[in-house]
């Protein structure tokens, strides 16, 4: 029987090479992207639901992006509009370290809190028969290139990040990675 892993995130598990200049959307293959290489790596019996959202981040709108960046909105969507789930895999959190939403490592935390209050809630562990969460420390933000304006800061505190998602994790008591 296949069973299924939905990958949840933003510009890094959507597959958005480092921009040349603002407004551009560019995607890298299926053979880069983590998720598509994740799933060969797990072989044939898992099937694969992609869910990357450039800009999206853990529990907040964008001032001009708009509100659909919202995580938990994105999730509970996600979660609705899929069959049957059996890992729900988490990477999300560079966003909100922008400049624009400026949240500390705690409220970064807190965000990813508030997304796995949703997963792991009765109605939609119901309405999947279960499934199992992996949670993933996205890589360090490097405040450089076309949007090193927004980034402002969030070198230092994405270099904290891991350790912090990892103690949540293991509150939770779900699988953690650090990417």
């Amino acid at each position: 029987m296949t069973k299924t892993v939905l990958t949840f995130g933003d510009s890094n598990t959507y597959g958005t090479p480092p921009a040349h200049a603002r407004g551009e959307y560019r995607r890298f293959g299926p053979e880069v992207r983590w998720p598509t290489v994740m799933q060969a790596a797990i072989g044939p019996d898992w099937a694969l639901v992609e869910d990357g959202l450039p800009g999206r981040t853990t529990c907040r709108a964008d001032p001009v992006m708009g509100a659909h960046m919202d995580g938990q909105l994105g999730l509970r969507i996600a979660l609705e509009s899929n069959g049957r789930i059996d890992l729900l895999v988490i990477m999300l959190g560079t966003n909100d370290m922008q400049t624009q939403h400026a949240a500390k490592v705690d409220q970064v935390v807190g965000g990813l809190a508030g997304l796995l209050a949703i997963a792991r809630s009765e109605p939609y562990q119901l309405r999947h028969d279960g499934f199992d969460i992996l949670l993933i420390a996205p890589p360090l933000v490097l405040e450089q290139g076309t949007y090193r304006d927004t980034l402002l800061g969030a070198h230092e505190k994405s270099r904290d990040l891991p350790f912090a998602i990892a103690q949540l994790a293991d509150h939770w008591g779900i699988a953690f990675l650090d990417a």
